[in-house]
C-alpha cells in the first residue's frame, strides 16, 4: 500500500525563503554546493562561549557547537588503535553476521550468532561489539581485536541498544515487549525496566548535555523523551502524520535539533528537543530511515529505503542539498561512515547486499552480497571516545 505524502509543517517565513533558495538554485549551483559540502575544511564553531552542564559522570563535552567533534577523521581512541578495520553485517533472516574487509569489499568471515540479530553495536568502553539477537533474546560479544564471538549473554527482546553517556548503563530497546531496559553496561544485569505505553521502540539520540534522549516508536507513530538520570519517560506526543513510522534519531551537531527519519511520511521530522514542541517535516525520499553524520559535521546521510537513494541534508544552511541514486535500484538501510570519512557503507535490506558508497560524489564503490536480511551494520573502529550505541553513535 503506498503511504500518503506528509503535509509539511512549516512557518510561512520558512515556506517562503525554501521557494525563494529553490527558484534561485540551478544545476550549476548545486553541483558546486555539493562540491563544498565534501570539502575536509573544519566547520567554524559558533558558539564557544556555550557552557553546557552535562550529565554526572560523563566525558566532558569537547565543543559545545559540536556534538560530534571528537569524530574527525581518522581520530582513533588508543583502546581501537590496532583493531583490523572491518564492516560487521547483521543478517537478520540468516542469523549470521557477515565480516567484510573495506580494503578489498570481500566478505572475509561468516559468522553464526542467535534468532534474527537485528544490529551490531560498540560498547561505551569501544571494547566489544553487541550483536542484538532479538528474537533469540540474547547478546552475542565480538571481540574486535580478534573477530571472536564470546559467548552469548541471555537478554530478552534487544531489537537495538544504546549506552547512557556516563558509561553506567546499556538502554535495550525491547521493541515487542514495550520496555526500555537499563542494564549494567558491562554484565548487563537489569537494573531497571522502564513500560511504555508506545508500541515499537526502537532508535534513539542523546542530547549535548546527555541529560535526556530521544526515543522512536515505529508501530504507534510516536516519540519519547527520556530523562537520562531518572531513567523515566518525562515526555510523550504523537507524531502530525497518519500512520507515521518513525525510525533512525539523530542530533543536530550544536545539540539544537533532533532529526527523525520516517518511513512512511517519506522524509524527517525536526524537532526542538528541549521544548519538544510539535516537530516540522521535510521530505527525503520513500522509506527515509538510516541517518549519518558526516566526519566534518557538515552532512547528514540520510537513506531513503523504498526507493534506492541517499539524500544528503546540509546543516548550516538547514536544506537538502543533493540525492543520490544507486545504479540500478537497491533498499539502503542502516550502516555508517568509514574511518577516514571516505565512504558511507549501508545495508541493503531487501536485496541481501552491502554498499559502499564515495562520500564526495556519491558514487558506488561496491556492492556487496551479504546474507539474507542485512540490517544494522557496523563500521569499525570509528573515531570517537565513547559510543552510546546503535550502529555506532560517538562522541
Amino acid at each position: 500500500m503506498q503511504p500518503q505524502h506528509a503535509a509539511r509543517v512549516l512557518a510561512a517565513g520558512a515556506a517562503l525563503a525554501a521557494l525563494t533558495l529553490l527558484s534561485a538554485c540551478s544545476s550549476d549551483v548545486r553541483h558546486r554546493a555539493n562540491e563544498a559540502l565534501a570539502s575536509p575544511a573544519p566547520v567554524k564553531p559558533p558558539n564557544k562561549g556555550r557552557v553546557v552542564d552535562g550529565l554526572p559522570g560523563m566525558p566532558p563535552v569537547l565543543d559545545p557547537s559540536d556534538v560530534y567533534a571528537a569524530d574527525r577523521p581518522n581520530r582513533l581512541s588508543p583502546v581501537v588503535k590496532g583493531f583490523p578495520s572491518r564492516v560487521y553485517v547483521p543478517n537478520t533472516n540468516s542469523n549470521t553476521v557477515s565480516v567484510i574487509d573495506p580494503a578489498t569489499y570481500k566478505v572475509v568471515e561468516t559468522v553464526p550468532v542467535g534468532t534474527q540479530p537485528q544490529h551490531v553495536v560498540p560498547s561505551w568502553d569501544l571494547k566489544t561489539l553487541w550483536v542484538n539477537n532479538d528474537r533469540g533474546n540474547s547478546l552475542t560479544p565480538i571481540d574486535p581485536r580478534t573477530g571472536k564471538t564470546g559467548k552469548p549473554v541471555s537478554v530478552h527482546d534487544p531489537y537495538n541498544l544504546y549506552f547512557t553517556p556516563d558509561g553506567k548503563y546499556a538502554v535495550v530497546m525491547a521493541s515487542l515487549d514495550r520496555e526500555l531496559v537499563f542494564r549494567d553496561a558491562h554484565t548487563m544485569k537489569r537494573v531497571k525496566t522502564v513500560p511504555v505505553s508506545c508500541s515499537g521502540v526502537n532508535h534513539a539520540d542523546f542530547s549535548l548535555d546527555g541529560r535526556y534522549f530521544i526515543v522512536s516508536c515505529e508501530f504507534s507513530g510516536e516519540i519519547l523523551k527520556v530523562d537520562t538520570a531518572m531513567m523515566k519517560v518525562v515526555a510523550q506526543e504523537k507524531l502530525p502524520f497518519q500512520g507515521a513510522m518513525p525510525q533512525d534519531v539523530k542530533v543536530s551537531p550544536d545539540g539544537r535539533r533532533f532529526y527523525i527519519a520516517d518511513m512512511v511520511a517519506n522524509g524527517l521530522w525536526i524537532l526542538n528537543g528541549d521544548t519538544f514542541a510539535k516537530p516540522t517535516f521535510l521530505a527525503t525520499g520513500k522509506g527515509a530511515h538510516g541517518l549519518y553524520v558526516s566526519r566534518d559535521s557538515r552532512v547528514m546521510y540520510i537513506s531513503n529505503r523504498g526507493e534506492g537513494t541517499i539524500s544528503l541534508f546540509d546543516f548550516a544552511q538547514n536544506r537538502l542539498a543533493t540525492k543520490w541514486h544507486l545504479p540500478g535500484g537497491g533498499s539502503p538501510d542502516m550502516g555508517g561512515v568509514s574511518a577516514d570519512g571516505k565512504v558511507l557503507w549501508l545495508s541493503g535490506r531487501y536485496n541481501s547486499e552491502v554498499y559502499a558508497l564515495d562520500t564526495r560524489t556519491g558514487t558506488l564503490l561496491a556492492r556487496i552480497a551479504v546474507g539474507s536480511g542485512p540490517h544494522g551494520l557496523a563500521v569499525y573502529p570509528q573515531p570517537g571516545r565513547y559510543s552510546l550505541g546503535h550502529t555506532g553513535v560517538f562522541r
